[in-house]
Order: C-alpha cells, then structure tokens, then sequence
C-alpha cells in the first residue's frame, strides 16, 4: 500500500480542517508525542452519519436534538481526528497541541495520556464492524504520524479500553487489530 499522506506544521495535508477550540497547550516536558489512541464515537449512540461528532467538538450540540445530547453537551471534548464511516477524515486539533480525548488514563505507568498523545476518533460503536474506508484512512493516517512523530511506534498504538480499563471499552471488540497491525506492518517494510 502506498501512503502518500502527508503532515506539515502538525497539521494532515489529507484531512479537512476543523479547528476546535477544545485544547490547550501540551505541558512543558511533555512534547514528546509517543502514543496514538484509537477511540469509536456515534451521536446519537449507534447514530451514523449527520453533524453531530462534529457538532460536541465544536461545542455546537443542540441538548434539544437528542435526550442523550442533555447529558453531554457542556462538556469540553475534542480529538485530533475524526474518520466517517466513508473513510473522510477530518482534523481539529493540530498534532502539537493537547487534545481533550483521554480523560482519566495511563499508559505504561505513565499518567494523563493527552499529555504525549494523538487522538483519533473513529465513526463507530463497540456492536459494529467497522468499513473498510476507514481502515484506509486511519492506516494512511497512522502512517503518516508514524513518520512524522518517530516515538509512536507499533507498540505504543492502543484503544481507548487500554488506557482507561476501568471506564472505557472502545474501540471495542469489533475493531479488527489484525488487519490494522498487519498493513501496517507491511506499510513499513
């Protein structure tokens, strides 16, 4: 597979640009982005498609729209991408900036994930198989950080469920590591 995509200035060339205002600065000491957490959102949950994801990033949610919108739409989310179901791909945090995805997580004994991570957002739920488009996208995507950002590597590319065990399970069990890993493995050969 031949990934062409490309990031410059921490921003992915391939990706449709959707500045949030939900990040802030990555703290002194902790600029070393060296990990990449997979997450899967639908709004309204097991909803595809329409301007909702897009919408809680932007802190644009209409709390009328759906009863669970009332639940979440005072809260400050943000990834750095976000994947559709037809593989678009969109960016609203620059890389070198701390998204807000992780909440409470560790990884390797290592506190505060969104201190050192990147955040992507895949259209999905933990009950469906993911599209293939995505698989795309996100393994174009995964490369491309990967060159840009030489401390993610393959072992340091977990879900959700691995850096908060206690309160998430995304991407879920339907989310195919096999087939992610083993393009991109053979991506980097």
């Amino acid at each position: 597979m031949k990934i062409d995509w490309k990031i410059e200035n921490h921003i992915l060339l391939n990706a449709t640009q959707v500045p949030s205002s939900n990040f802030d600065a990555r703290p002194l000491g902790a600029s070393d982005i060296s990990l990449l957490v997979i997450h899967n959102i639908s709004l309204p949950p097991g909803v595809f498609g329409g301007p909702y994801v897009e919408n809680l990033f932007l802190n644009r949610l209409d709390p009328k729209a759906h009863p669970f919108f009332e639940t979440i739409f005072q809260r400050k989310f943000s990834s750095h991408l976000f994947i559709r179901r037809d593989g678009q791909v969109i960016q609203f945090v620059s890389f070198d900036q701390r998204a807000w995805h992780a909440g409470v997580s560790e990884f390797n004994g290592r506190p505060i994930c969104n201190d050192y991570s990147i955040g992507i957002e895949v259209e999905g739920t933990d009950d469906l198989p993911f599209e293939a488009p995505q698989y795309d996208s996100l393994q174009k995507c995964t490369m491309a950080l990967m060159q840009s950002y030489p401390a993610i590597l393959q072992d340091r590319i977990v879900g959700h469920q691995d850096i908060a065990p206690d309160r998430k399970t995304d991407p879920g069990p339907h989310f195919d590591w096999i087939r992610f890993r083993s393009i991109l493995t053979v991506s980097k050969g």
